[in-house]
């Protein structure tokens, strides 16, 4: 991409820092009708397809076909955007992550819903998640839902050590301390190196802020005092032999899990369902709490880890009916309990908690309403000041190619944070825009 083309989409999109509050001059909507069309539709949440059956059975003129794509998968997103570049073959609708967003709108590939019904709809949805949608008072796409942060634990191991479950990190360590010393098979938690997107969410609740855009100018702000705090924290841990490093999301990990070698996990609120569907036979010895602090004493804060959208991709010819499909499957009580049944996050709509599916005592937790106990003051504590970069993607593949080195023994933690610093400013400067380093 040219250097003027890049900056010249960037001041158009003035972006990732502006929330819904904004003003701007709405566009012309795109063309299309809601009266009778046939959408297409990429998406991964579990769930859904009982979703878009139910629409397709309510609203025989407006008709969607699903194609299930990899979750979160970069090679999905490159077929979305040569599809975007080559004018054809891309859907109506996709399943956009909230970081993944930036990219899309850089390269104009997104539909301003806001003069098909957003505008009139957006104090239906939570303002820190609408905002992640929102760029220069636009809204690209529609909110689904996030993954507030918590702490699932092992409450019977607790139990059995004598051990009260960590408020702050400091509390944590120790905790990390007395277990591996009990036996030396347990560990607290995993750190794994292939998942920047976990670190990145603990760095965004210790306050750091990566990114942002000032004018034409994106600040690259990874290695910040913050972040680094965090990296330092776990490379102790790490050195100290406190904590496991195998991936997550991989058998040994699920084994783990299941066999009591790992006693808590730091995770989004929809990792209860990743819990209950691996490691079925610990059901009611879990528990959820809120994540520990960074301070004593001092204001809650968390912070956000995954979540994505619906979006409506340029070129299609029923941007009207693709919207109204994108608000109902996000807004509708039904389609949100079909949603939650796949495990499929915290939804972005307002109202979803109350008399809803969520708000139910949850048997793998030992009874506990986790939802309304925990994760809607985590959700209400997320730092809305966070924002996102057209290349979020390749920023995490330098972490996990950091974190990955340190744990095969080259460099450490604190080492792959500056060195994706470095690695990230190139990214940007690579497709032509000005950067500034912290």
């Amino acid at each position: 991409m040219k250097r003027r083309r890049g900056i010249a989409i960037v001041a158009a999109v003035a972006a990732v820092l502006t929330v819904a509050a904004c003003s701007s001059t709405p566009s012309p909507p795109a063309s299309g009708s809601s009266d009778k069309a046939k959408l297409t539709f990429w998406s991964w949440v579990p769930g859904i397809d009982k979703a878009v059956d139910l629409w397709n059975k309510q609203n025989p003129k407006i008709q969607v076909k699903l194609d299930v794509t990899p979750a979160g998968s970069n090679g999905t997103y490159a077929k979305m955007y040569s599809a975007l570049k080559a004018g054809k073959g891309a859907p109506d609708l996709a399943q956009i992550e909230y970081q993944e967003l930036p990219g899309f709108i850089l390269e104009n590939g997104l539909v301003d819903l806001g003069p098909l019904g957003m505008n009139d709809k957006k104090d239906d949805f939570v303002d820190w998640q609408l905002s992640q949608s929102t760029f220069n008072g636009k809204i690209y796409a529609v909110p689904q839902a996030s993954g507030p942060m918590g702490l699932y634990y092992r409450s019977d191991m607790f139990d059995a050590l004598g051990l009260k479950v960590p408020t702050t990190w400091d509390e944590y360590a120790a905790a990390a301390k007395t277990i591996h010393d009990a036996d030396p098979s347990h560990y607290i938690t995993t750190f794994p190196p292939g998942n920047g997107a976990w670190f990145t969410s603990l760095a965004w609740q210790a306050g750091a802020k990566w990114f942002g855009l000032k004018g034409d100018t994106w600040s690259v702000n990874i290695d910040s005092p913050e972040t680094i705090k965090v990296a330092e924290y776990w490379d102790k841990l790490r050195v100290a032999g406190l904590i496991s490093t195998q991936p997550d999301f991989a058998n040994g990990w699920y084994s783990d899990l299941q066999n009591g070698n790992l006693l808590t996990w730091p995770s989004a609120q929809w990792g209860g369902a990743i819990l209950s569907g691996n490691a079925p036979d610990t059901s009611g010895k879990w528990k959820a709490a809120p994540i520990p602090q960074w301070s004593n004493g001092g204001k809650f804060v968390s912070a956000n880890w995954g979540g994505s959208t619906t979006a409506v991709l340029k070129g299609t010819s029923n941007a009207q009916a693709a919207e109204k499909f994108a608000m109902w499957l996000n807004t509708n009580p039904d389609s949100i309990n079909l949603l939650i049944a796949g495990g499929y996050g915290w939804p972005a709509v307002k109202s979803a908690l109350n008399g809803s599916d969520l708000d139910q005592p949850d048997t793998f937790l030992g009874g506990q309403n986790a939802n309304k106990d925990v994760f809607a003051a985590s959700d209400a504590a997320v730092d809305t000041k966070w924002a996102w970069i057209p290349t979020t993607g390749a920023t995490y593949s330098h972490l996990n190619d950091g974190f990955a080195a340190a744990v095969a023994g080259t460099g450490t933690f604190v080492d792959a944070v500056k060195a994706a610093q470095k690695a990230t400013v190139a990214d940007m400067k690579a497709k032509g825009l000005k950067v500034k380093e912290g």
